[in-house]
């Protein structure tokens, strides 16, 4: 096996690991004793799930967040370097797509460390598949400023690249905000600008739903604590 960096995805909710992943990244997984994660106690679990007979004791855990300093991160990729494979997992979906796992991904690649990504499902390409949106020009945004008055201003400013840009506007926010940015699109959209609202993508209670900002605005989903991408389009 390659002494590489391997991208390990993880599914999106509780779903069974047969129905989002392939039987490769097993095979891969099994050959992995360092694994760089979020969370120590969910990756524990995914990987349980993964194979029962993982010996998690076996295993050497890294934990990286927003504030690993660059020095700890590449003293998390010297296993690497003495020839064994690292994994990264993410707390839900693919490492390195709105995760801290870029940063882990950025630092290999300047050390010549080869990055193998596994397939597995993103939340955000599954959403935009699913919209009927523009699926050659899009943007992910991640999360829209806080304060009122500038979220108002920055939804606008993204809202006009959609009419001259043709461009798909993606993004996301906390679970208990959803209901909250829904009423800000339909304060601050046209009536005529499309929503695409896509909830708990790949688990049992998926909803992805598009209607424009007017339609929206005659009944809104529960979306409380479900975590959700929001897209905009003409």
């Amino acid at each position: 096996m390659l002494s590489s960096l391997y991208l390990i995805p993880v599914p999106l909710g509780e779903t069974s690991i047969e129905q989002v992943l392939p039987a490769y990244n097993r095979e891969i997984i099994l050959k992995i004793r360092h694994f760089i994660v979020e969370n120590e106690r969910t990756a524990r679990r995914f990987l349980k799930k993964t194979d029962v007979s993982i010996n998690i004791d076996d295993l050497t855990f890294y934990l990286l967040n927003k504030h690993t300093s660059p020095q700890v991160i590449s003293d998390y990729l010297k296993p690497v370097i003495d020839g064994n494979p690292v994994g990264i997992i993410s707390e839900a979906g693919c490492p390195a797509i709105a995760d801290p796992g870029a940063d882990v991904v950025a630092m290999a690649q300047q050390k010549n460390i080869p990055v193998i990504p596994l397939v597995g499902p993103s939340s955000i390409l599954m959403a935009l598949m699913a919209s009927g949106f523009n699926g050659q020009n899009f943007a992910f945004h991640g999360y829209l400023p806080i304060d009122a008055d500038q979220r108002a201003k920055v939804i606008k400013q993204y809202e006009q690249r959609i009419y001259s840009e043709n461009q798909t506007q993606l993004f996301i926010e906390t679970p208990y905000r959803n209901g909250k940015l829904v009423e800000d699109f339909i304060k601050t959209c046209k009536p005529s600008t499309k929503l695409c609202i896509a909830a708990d993508i790949t688990c049992e209670t998926e909803y992805i739903k598009t209607k424009s900002i007017g339609e929206w605005k005659k009944q809104m989903p529960d979306l409380s604590k479900r975590p959700c991408l929001f897209l905009i389009y003409k």
